[in-house]
């Protein structure tokens, strides 16, 4: 199975963010659209990527910092102090089990899907998931239909 397969079975939005935009407005964004993600683009390119992993993480940085004494508030962290740069990155063509390595070794959750320098998608652990049950579910009633009808001797 391909990535491009997977993609067939998924919600094609892709929500983004500006690397200048309030990481608070990013957070709102996943929160009111129930996402793990957005991707961070710039003049049409992606330029990073930013996940809750990456909020919590420069939260806690922040929270570290305050405790050794003043640090700019909370609200006026932008998109760029948080987002992972340079995030792995897949295509259409990819075998699904190649991305599922490449996401376990990164440990990436979501991965953009590019075509060329055009991002198409986002693929997260879940889409994979999904699309490989489903398959497997496939694969078996299949299987199960051929042993049902097996020719006697």
């Amino acid at each position: 199975m391909e990535v491009r397969e997977v993609l067939k079975v998924k919600n094609s939005a892709i929500f983004a963010a500006h690397p200048e935009s309030l990481l608070s407005e990013a957070v709102i964004m996943m929160a009111e659209n129930d996402i793990g993600s957005v991707v961070v683009m710039d003049d049409g390119k992606l330029v990073g990527m930013l996940t809750f992993r990456e909020v919590l993480q420069v939260l806690a940085k922040r929270q570290t910092e305050r405790r050794s004494g003043p640090t700019p508030p909370i609200a006026e962290i932008l998109v760029s102090e948080a987002m992972h740069i340079d995030p792995a990155t897949t295509e259409p063509s990819m075998d699904v089990d190649e991305l599922r390595r490449l996401m376990i070794n990164t440990h990436s959750r979501y991965v953009p899907v590019m075509d060329g320098d055009t991002m198409t998608a986002v693929v997260s652990f879940h889409d994979v998931a999904k699309a490989v049950l489903e398959e497997r579910n496939f694969e078996n009633k299949l299987l199960k239909a051929y042993i049902k009808d097996w020719p006697e001797e």
